[in-house]
């Protein structure tokens, strides 16, 4: 016989969680997608690889998406196997999240010594005249609107006047002018790109940590409702 009253409800609920399923699974690619791109569109912080939290989460989006549709199946055909494995997977997918959430508000604490070390080297390489360094930094200045690491004054030993920082620097952008722009500074950005850079990373990690939560919490009542389903079919539903 067909599902009737209670766990016809939860059929269709299970359903509509699917469907929500799939779009969080999107909501994590591109999450995992953002913090990528912020972290290797330049060679600040080289052992960032280390942290495999944006990775995985890309991962798990991915994983969710296939096994949404997975769901749907199940619960709209009634299937106790489908329904089973889709429960099992979702309790794998939620301890995963739950564990990438974690690692990534730990790597949230390294982010001032991967940061310092990474702009020390930069700011090195700037003045030896590496060309692929000079690019990334002064691009860097510009989209964060900072100088240097800690402050402006990292730039010191930029030139042999020592009152000099690279035009990246400035507010207004033009040939030669951060030459003696230390002293007076008001036409330079006088922020470390430390901190700035600090900032935007640790809220691209945030939001993932708190989408990856918001995310399990939403999966559990899924997981409630294929349970419910299961136990609806395993008393004696038949397949629609």
């Amino acid at each position: 016989m067909a599902v009737e009253g209670g766990m016809k409800c939860v059929k269709f609920l299970l359903f509509f969680f699917n469907f929500i399923f799939w779009i969080c699974g999107l909501v994590l690619i591109v999450l995992g997608v953002m913090v990528q791109v912020v972290v290797y569109k330049t060679p600040v912080i080289k052992d960032v690889s280390s942290s495999a939290a944006p990775i995985v989460i890309i991962i798990i989006g991915a994983v969710i998406f296939l096994v949404s549709f997975f769901g749907c199946c199940g619960a709209w055909k009634e299937n106790y196997c489908m329904v089973t494995m889709f429960a099992i997977f979702i309790s794998i997918i939620i301890l995963a999240e739950i564990a990438t959430a974690i690692a990534a508000y730990v790597f949230r604490g390294k982010l001032t010594d991967l940061v310092d070390t990474g702009f020390k080297d930069m700011i090195s390489q700037y003045q030896k005249n590496n060309t692929e360094a000079k690019k990334s930094l002064d691009e860097l200045q510009q989209e964060l609107k900072c100088c240097g690491a800690v402050n402006y004054t990292d730039w010191a030993l930029f030139k042999p006047d020592r009152n000099s920082v690279p035009d990246s620097c400035c507010i207004n952008v033009t040939v030669d002018c951060g030459t003696n722009a230390m002293s007076t500074h008001k036409n330079i950005f006088t922020k470390g790109c430390q901190a700035a850079f600090e900032d935007l990373l640790k809220s691209k990690i945030l939001w993932i940590a708190v989408g990856a939560l918001i995310i399990a919490f939403i999966e559990v009542l899924g997981l409630v409702f294929s349970c419910m389903l299961m136990r609806g079919i395993r008393s004696g539903y038949e397949v629609m």
